[in-house]
């Protein structure tokens, strides 16, 4: 497998771990285990952070001069990563409101 197409794949399973991670926790909060929902945006914290990692060095490499090319497959490893982090603060917020507001 090329370099450049390992990058992408590690950007997309870490910020796939992270997705995952995030939608549990709504889960978890729906059923109000809110310590357990707090833990999986923790874990998915860090699988966001590892891609961003690897998203960085790809920008540094770039940066130094190194040609990245522009493939489809990155092109989905970026989306997945702005969407991943779009997803994080919309779960926060979901479960702000299942902790604050929803009755049972």
């Amino acid at each position: 497998m090329e370099k450049y197409e390992q990058i992408a794949f590690q950007i997309i399973t870490n910020v796939g771990m992270a997705k995952s991670s995030y939608m549990q926790a709504i889960n978890e909060a729906k059923s109000e285990k809110f310590k357990e929902s707090e833990d999986l945006i923790s874990e998915g914290n860090q699988f966001l952070i590892d891609g961003h990692k690897v998203h960085k060095d790809l920008i540094q490499a770039e940066a130094s001069g190194e040609t990245v090319p522009m493939t489809l497959l990155l092109m989905h490893a970026e989306d997945q990563l702005i969407s991943t982090e779009i997803i994080k603060e919309m779960v926060k917020e979901l479960i702000y409101v299942h902790q604050n507001y929803v009755k049972k």
